[in-house]
């Protein structure tokens, strides 16, 4: 499939700056890097219509909905794009308002926030408002972005549970459905400060077919024809290759166990580092082989 879309998968923490401060201009110079080469800039650039495109912030997943939805509005409005506005959706009933659906169909760019990644694809699983997205990011110019739950939430595959410390014992790590806009990945975040390279060894150790991306902090992935990844912000992304596992332990252990792999691949990406799905090929932008 010809995917015409843009994803951009964020692990959490975006830096957008202390919008809550009254004295703005005062502490942007501090984040001075995010201003410029921010996550939430290259977004707004890879949108259909750059500063003027149309951007819809989605809280769905968080559980202060009304103070986190204006702070991303200013955070776009700082950065020169000044058509943003929040849909608040907070029940299943409401992903099919006729006014919800149609400020989707009309968006260029959906934004969702961080929270709980259950809960965003309970409530928008299955629904009208779901079908929409898909369909825009399948085939339109436009830009699926996500933080946290909403990065979790976009594959097929999606971890929901599973604590740091003991993500390598059998059955741990809990794993559903997400609402489905890339396959064959999945995706956890907060990656490197919360210690989670386990969960995804175990997710993909059960299907060495999915890819697992780990995100850390202010750091991401664009995603374009569905395909091509490259790592953008200021920390690392995690990629957990299981095609060339060579033995495992996992059938053979009780739940609650350790598990063996024998021979898991693992790449490191920094920012403007690119990875392709297709030949699971890694091209690092400043190798010292070049």
């Amino acid at each position: 499939m010809n995917i015409q879309g843009k994803l951009i998968i964020i692990g959490g923490a975006v830096d957008k700056g202390s919008f809550t401060e009254t004295d703005l201009d005062k502490s942007a110079p501090q984040n001075l890097n995010f201003f410029e080469e921010g996550i939430l800039k290259r977004i707004i650039k890879e949108s259909k219509n750059k500063e003027n495109s149309r951007i819809e912030v989605i809280t769905t997943a968080s559980k202060i909905p009304r103070e986190i939805g204006p702070e991303y509005v200013k955070a776009f409005n700082y950065l020169g794009a000044n058509n943003v506005d929040v849909i608040h959706i907070e029940r299943r009933e409401q992903a099919s308002e006729p006014e919800v659906l149609d400020r989707l169909r009309a968006a260029d760019v959906v934004m969702f926030t961080g929270g709980d990644q259950l809960r965003l694809t309970s409530i928008l699983g299955g629904t009208t408002f779901d079908e929409i997205l898909i369909g825009k990011y399948r085939n339109e110019d436009f830009v699926y972005a996500g933080t946290s739950a909403g990065a979790a939430a976009a594959s097929n595959n999606m971890i929901y549970q599973g604590s740091s410390h003991e993500a390598l014992l059998k059955g741990e790590v809990k794993i559903t459905s997400g609402l489905g806009l890339i396959d064959d990945v999945v995706i956890d975040t907060h990656f490197v400060q919360r210690g989670r390279i386990g969960r995804l060894f175990q997710a993909v150790v059960g299907n060495p077919k999915v890819l697992g991306i780990g995100l850390g902090e202010d750091t991401g992935l664009l995603i374009t024809n569905g395909r091509q990844m490259e790592a953008l912000g200021s920390g690392l992304v995690i990629l957990v290759d299981g095609r060339e596992i060579k033995d495992t332990n996992l059938t053979q252990v009780e739940l609650g166990q350790p598990i063996s792999i024998n021979h898991l691949v693992t790449h490191v990406m920094s920012k403007s580092d690119t990875f392709d799905l297709d030949t699971f090929k890694m091209t690092i932008k400043s190798s010292q082989y070049v």
